[in-house]
């Protein structure tokens, strides 16, 4: 179905109007695909800290907004140009938009794509025709999205949406800080600052790949207790005096070789390189709010050839990352049905934020009815 062929379409979505105020549910407009671009009806949308963080008003932005990125749903129309994809294909939708052809992504760092957007002139817009922001590309607080065919991936039909939308962020993230950014080998140490919704999966990927020792550090015995259920090794309270002398207690007096950081936490981001062993790796995926500084003595890095790397979205090339580790699920090495918390449907979105910012969820999924 081309663009042509169908019209603007009203649906509902939680718009924020005001950083840090509750996310109203109203209607709102939305175009329908153009070149390159699909329409999804979803059926889940999982709650990120992401989304907590720009809706507070962390990293800026336009307003009104709506937030939501981590969704899964049906093909539901499908304008020219948008690849082999067909109606009623069943997808994961995520916010990694790839031109395809600027350096970054020619050189397989889709994540990194330098060709730029403006979210506030997307398809969405509000019921009196004024400007919305479709955040971070995808605006999946809603009962539609349009996005482009390259933020897609297709999903087996008898798999969970619910389980499929923790796809699209908090796992590849996870997982794929640990595989691709870290580029951890078997046998290496790693420990995991923070068991959250990405922090497990970041622990996940270190198993996966054949980590010797991984040790979860967090807040909470009851945190750490859960990341163990996930593939930690051992745990460490954050709380402590010096943790990091625990963690190498746990890897055997040894630091550790990979230090994955899934909050953003400055106290986190300061600690890290205690944790290091020589040669040893920090990679960055929490992030904190814009302007919060941390410090470093970076004679020690230098000295014992230690390194700090930012990874977004774990590295991944979608079209290669979630197929893979949608099979690990099906054959029980990867948990995801065990990562949500609740199920809520979109009126109740505000009590499954405020649920999520206490700290105990893993992840809280918003359920729509099926089309």
């Amino acid at each position: 179905m081309t663009k042509g062929e169908i019209s603007m379409q009203t649906i509902k979505a939680a718009v924020c109007h005001e950083f840090g105020a509750p996310l109203v549910i109203e209607d709102i407009q939305l175009d329908p695909p153009g070149m390159g671009q699909v329409e999804v009806t979803l059926e889940a949308v999982a709650i990120c800290h992401s989304d907590i963080s720009y809706a507070e008003g962390a990293w800026g932005g336009h307003l009104p907004a709506v937030y939501g990125h981590e969704a899964a749903g049906i093909i539901t129309a499908i304008g020219a140009g948008a690849g082999a994809f067909k109606l009623g294909d069943l997808v994961v939708v995520t916010l990694i938009r790839a031109c395809g052809a600027c350096p970054n992504c020619a050189s397989g760092k889709p994540t990194l794509c330098e060709t730029s957007h403006d979210d506030s002139k997307g398809p969405i817009r509000t019921a009196a025709g004024e400007p919305l922001e479709q955040a971070m590309a995808c605006g999946a607080f809603a009962e539609k999205v349009v996005v482009d065919h390259s933020q897609i991936v297709k999903i087996p039909a008898d798999m969970s949406k619910e389980a499929a939308s923790l796809l699209s962020c908090g796992v590849i993230t996870g997982v794929g800080a640990a595989v691709n950014a870290g580029n951890l080998r078997a046998g290496q140490d790693v420990v995991v600052i923070g068991a959250g919704g990405v922090g497990l999966n970041a622990i996940q990927g270190a198993r996966i790949a054949g980590a010797r020792r991984i040790v979860a550090v967090d807040m909470t015995e009851e945190k750490l207790e859960i990341a163990r259920e996930f593939g930690a090794t051992h745990g460490v309270l954050a709380t402590a005096k010096s943790p990091w002398r625990a963690s190498y207690k746990a890897l055997g007096g040894r630091g550790a070789d990979l230090v994955l950081i899934t909050v953003g936490a400055i106290p986190a981001y300061e600690t890290a390189p205690k944790y290091l062993g020589r040669g040893g790796r920090a990679i960055m995926i929490g992030m904190p709010h814009s302007g919060q500084m941390a410090s470093y003595e970076p004679v020690m890095l230098a000295a014992i050839g230690q390194g700090m790397i930012g990874s977004k979205m774990g590295d991944v090339v979608i079209q290669r990352d979630i197929p893979w580790m949608i099979d690990l699920y099906q054959q029980g090495r990867l948990k995801l049905d065990e990562l949500i918390s609740g199920r809520w449907r979109l009126d109740q979105i505000n009590e499954a934020i405020a649920d999520t910012k206490t700290g105990n969820a893993k992840r809280n999924v918003i359920i729509f009815p099926k089309p």
